[in-house]
């Protein structure tokens, strides 16, 4: 909100340059929460993908997790009025690859129902076909 107040401070006294040096910070601060949201919802998927293959097994909830993860993620990442995304196909296997960690210190407490450490559980799991069947799975939408 503060930018809002500066950025308005900066036109009425007609300092273009600092103006834009504020839309640039705002449009770097709005596409970082996407980022962050992006991220929170890769965890989510990147969870129920590692679980199904460390158990080789599904269920239901799993599958709609991963599905409503997908269509967060989808969401997020669609630039509303100006078409197109905020991240490419690169940025979004990047996303994943931060995500990542994360969802394997969570699953590491539900995979057979706590049974591996982190590093044990990575060792099980195949982190890059992990990481591609997610991004095939956001981009295929």
């Amino acid at each position: 909100m503060e930018e809002l107040l500066t950025l308005k401070d900066l036109l009425l006294k007609g300092d273009i340059a600092g103006s834009l040096a504020v839309v640039e910070e705002l449009e770097e601060m709005s596409r970082d929460d996407k980022i962050n949201n992006i991220i929170s919802y890769s965890i989510i998927l990147l969870l129920h993908l590692i679980k199904q293959q460390a158990e080789n097994r599904t269920t239901r909830s799993w599958d709609i997790s991963i599905r409503n993860s997908i269509r967060q993620i989808q969401r997020k990442n669609k630039r509303r009025k100006a078409g197109g995304y905020y991240l490419n196909s690169e940025d979004l296997a990047e996303a994943l690859e931060a995500a990542y960690p994360d969802a394997i210190d969570q699953a590491s407490l539900e995979v057979e129902e706590g049974r591996y450490q982190p590093e044990e559980l990575e060792k099980i799991v195949n982190k890059q076909e992990i990481i591609n069947r997610a991004l095939g799975l956001i981009l295929k939408g």
